[in-house]
Order: structure tokens, then C-alpha cells, then sequence
């Protein structure tokens, strides 16, 4: 045990150590002390992020968000970094490294963009209702940004550097497919021994319940294509060949497709047809939502997909389906179980309950982090709350003080970890 650690950490890792069940429940009642002290700065912290639109898209709002995370982690000693992303809106990641004097190498990632357009505030604004504080992004992903942000303050009060390096990650494009940072995450996350994602959980009720994830499905984008023949709607629709109504029979019978193949799901959300209303359309597009948990779905379904399309309703068009990769699927492995079991223990020593899910639909950055499977990566260390990605997203305050309890207990026994 290090000298300089003040009395907090130094009661918390003589009670691990030791196997003394006094001193260990001493020690815990001393570092959730310090997480509730943490609370109210912490929800202060979540009004100011959320006041801040930062859609994937909004360059502007998402340079605030970097400013405001980059000083963020700079005064809590970090050296920072704003990297590019390698694509999209040309945002800025942000990348704090903390040097210490142990052996074990962590990361923290976190995600500052929300699915929210420019203007969401006038009519999603900011309020509390009671234990839930509602606003734009606030669980996804602001809340855990909040929460990397808050712990590492109480272990930064505490002294605490037993650790060889302790990296964070916010990337700006995560709602978006990671599309421009997540060779970088991928890249980051090899360099670690542990990699804690900070995805929100789901409070309950509504939800199941506050939960750490082993995996999370991967995503791919499918685009359909109709090239059909335009005349005048009017005068000679039979001389076209529509585009529209054949996308349609298509949608149709592909809907279904991915049923047949385990580890798949597709799902057709946009199309578009046509430009003017008295012209027989020539093309015809969709667009597919994929999420996969096998490895080799995209090429189970591409194979599917084009022998469904052979049969057509309207004659001499043509139909084409191309399935381009996105976000690597997650699946931390026996590696994570452990350390997941370890979370609920953790919470365990608060009364709390914690579930593990196994799989999810909802694609996450810890399949970049976990792509190669050099680090032990673990999701959702988040706030809970409900409400991502529709209206009235919120979190629930009564997760933050368990919730920074978790993650610095967890920081603080990975770093010891052989």
C-alpha cells in the first residue's frame, strides 16, 4: 500500500487486501461518502453537457463538447489530445492520458454526439420530475461521460495512481457507426489491459434494471436499388416500368429474409422514389438497418438477398442489394464474465442489484474495443435511465451514486489485478 494515499483509498485497499470484513465495510462506507459528496457536482456537470447540442452531425455543438470535455480532463491532470476523425462531419475526439506509477494499463470511452437534430432543446428542453432529470442525450451518452469524469475526480482526491496508464476516449461520432473513430478506438483499446465502456444502463421500472453488457450485436447498412424506366404518368405509363411499385414487392419479400439465418436481423427504415408527381418513376431506393451477432451473417445474407430479388412483379427493371460493413459485433468472452461478476459483487457490497445481459441489439464502440481481443472490455457502466434515441430521455439520480461507486471500486481493483 502506497503512503501518500489519503485515509479513503488507504481504508478501502487495506479492507480488499486484508480480507477483514470490518475494515472492508468501513472502507466502502468512506468512498460512497465521497460518491454521494459527488452528486450534486455531477448533475450540475449533466446540465451543462446537455445544454450543448451536439447531434452526430453538428460540428459546432460537438466542438463545444470537446472543448468542454478537453478542459474537463486537463484539470483533473490529464494530457490531452484532439485527434480527427478519419470521416464524417470532421469532429474532434478527445483523448486524456493519465501516467501513474503502477503496472496495468486502463481506458474509459464515452461518446459526446447524440441522435438529436440542431434545435431539439426548444422543444426537449432540460427539467427534473422528480427523481429523473430529462434532456436530449442526458443517459446516451452524456451520463456516462459524467460518470467517467466524476469518478476519476474522487480517485484523483484520493491520491490514487496505481495504475502504468489510464487512458479516456469521448468520440464524436458513436450514434453515426463510429465511422471516422473507430479504427482508433480499436487501436487505443489494444494498447490496454481493461477497456470499461460507459454506455447507460436501464433503470427501473420501466426497464429490466441496471446491468453490465457482454455483447452487443454489430451493424451493417443495406442498400436496395431499383432502375426501372420513366415516362409520363399521364400520357404513357405503360411505356415506364416503375421503379416505386417494384421496390415495393422487393421490401416485401425480402422483409423476412433475415429470419432464416440466426445471428441476423434486417430491418428496411427509408426509401425514396421518384422526384415529380406526373412522371412514371426509374429509380427506386431503400435502406436497411442490419444488426448481426455472427461473423458471418453479411455474407449469409447477401446471398439470401439476392436470390429473393430474382423474382420480379414489374418486368425490365433491374434490382441490385449491396450490404456494406459497419460497427464489429461484441462479445467480451469468459475475460469479461469475470470482471463483470466482479461489478456485481461490487455492487453486492451496497445492497444493490446488478444483472448481467448477454447479448443486446443495441450496437455499441466496445465491439472496436473488444474487435481484436487483446483488452478485457466490458459495457455500460453508465447512468441508468430510459428514453434513448425518442422523446423524453431521462436519468434516474438515484443510479449516480452507486453508479460512481462501481466504477471507481472497479478502476481500483483492475489496477491491482495480475
Amino acid at each position: 500500500m502506497k503512503t501518500r494515499l489519503v485515509p479513503l483509498l488507504g481504508l478501502l485497499l487495506l479492507g480488499v487486501n486484508c480480507g477483514s470484513a470490518t475494515a472492508l465495510a468501513a472502507a466502502d462506507e468512506k468512498l460512497k461518502a465521497a460518491a454521494e459528496q459527488e452528486k450534486a457536482p455531477l448533475i450540475e456537470t449533466l446540465h451543462d453537457m446537455v445544454m450543448i447540442e451536439s447531434g452526430s452531425g453538428d460540428v459546432e455543438g460537438l466542438k463545444k463538447m470537446a472543448d468542454f470535455t478537453e478542459a474537463r480532463l486537463r484539470a483533473l491532470g490529464a494530457g490531452t489530445e484532439r485527434r480527427k476523425t478519419t470521416a464524417g462531419a470532421g469532429a474532434d475526439m478527445v483523448i486524456g492520458t493519465f501516467e501513474g506509477t503502477g503496472t496495468r494499463k486502463l481506458m474509459l470511452i464515452a461518446h459526446m454526439d447524440t441522435v438529436y437534430q440542431h434545435g431539439i432543446l426548444a422543444t426537449e428542453p432540460y427539467h427534473v420530475d422528480g427523481t429523473r432529470i430529462y434532456g436530449p442525450g442526458i443517459a446516451d451518452d452524456k451520463g456516462g461521460i459524467a460518470v467517467v469524469l466524476h469518478a476519476l475526480k474522487i480517485l484523483k482526491d484520493a491520491g490514487w495512481r496505481d495504475y502504468a496508464r489510464l487512458t479516456v476516449s469521448f468520440n464524436p461520432d458513436e450514434e453515426v457507426g463510429s465511422i471516422g473513430s473507430g479504427e482508433i478506438i480499436s487501436a487505443l483499446a489494444d494498447q490496454h489491459d481493461v477497456v470499461l465502456s460507459c454506455e447507460p444502463t436501464t433503470a427501473s421500472p420501466p426497464g429490466h434494471g441496471e446491468s453490465l453488457r457482454l455483447g452487443a450485436s454489430g451493424t451493417a447498412t443495406a442498400t436496395m436499388t431499383v432502375t426501372g424506366r420513366a415516362s409520363h404518368a399521364g400520357g404513357a405509363p405503360d411505356r415506364g416500368r416503375n421503379a416505386l411499385i417494384e421496390l415495393s414487392h422487393q421490401l416485401l419479400q425480402t422483409r423476412d429474409v433475415a429470419k432464416s439465418i440466426p445471428g441476423t436481423q434486417l430491418n428496411w427504415t427509408t426509401s425514396q422514389a421518384g422526384t415529380v408527381r406526373n412522371q412514371i418513376p426509374e429509380k427506386a431506393v431503400a435502406g436497411g438497418d442490419i444488426r448481426l451477432t455472427v461473423p458471418d451473417g453479411i455474407g449469409k445474407l447477401q446471398t439470401a438477398l439476392d436470390e429473393k430479388i430474382k423474382d420480379k412483379l414489374v418486368p425490365d427493371t433491374e434490382t441490385v442489394v449491396k450490404i456494406v460493413a459497419g460497427r464489429p459485433a461484441f462479445r467480451s468472452g469468459e475475460r469479461g464474465r469475470a470482471l463483470a461478476e466482479q461489478g456485481r459483487a461490487i455492487y453486492a457490497e451496497i445492497d444493490r442489484k446488478l444483472e448481467i445481459v448477454e447479448m443486446t441489439g443495441g450496437a455499441t464502440d466496445a465491439g472496436y474495443a473488444n474487435r481484436d481481443g487483446k483488452a478485457v472490455v466490458v459495457e455500460s457502466f453508465g447512468l441508468a435511465g430510459f428514453g434513448a434515441h425518442a422523446r423524453d430521455e431521462y436519468i434516474d439520480t438515484n443510479s449516480i451514486v452507486p453508479r460512481l461507486y462501481l466504477m471507481t471500486r472497479m478502476l481500483v481493483e483492475q489496477a491491482k489485478a495480475k
